[in-house]
């Protein structure tokens, strides 16, 4: 689960680890963003790198319950659709 705002501060941490859970070559990956307050536009590139990359070894990146303004942002960012959201 992520409570923070994701931001080009916090991007190259969460990526980190993001990329080390995809090491392990989950079917799925799920990210839990019910406390996820904010994403901007380099949190949305990483979160498309990821899923470029679970897709690639067959897997599937899910973003869980974001909350309106991180699913609105999503929207005007054009990526609901390219990502999964549940």
């Amino acid at each position: 689960m992520i409570e923070e705002e994701l931001d080009a501060a916090s991007v190259p941490r969460v990526a980190a680890l993001l990329h080390e859970a995809a090491d392990l070559n989950p079917t799925d990956l799920v990210i839990d963003l019910r406390e996820c307050p904010f994403v901007d536009a380099a949190a949305i590139g990483m979160l498309l790198d990821v899923h470029r990359r679970m897709f690639a070894a067959g897997g599937r990146l899910t973003l869980r319950a974001p909350g309106p303004r991180v699913t609105r942002t999503l929207r005007l960012a054009r990526v609901e659709k390219v990502l999964h959201v549940q």
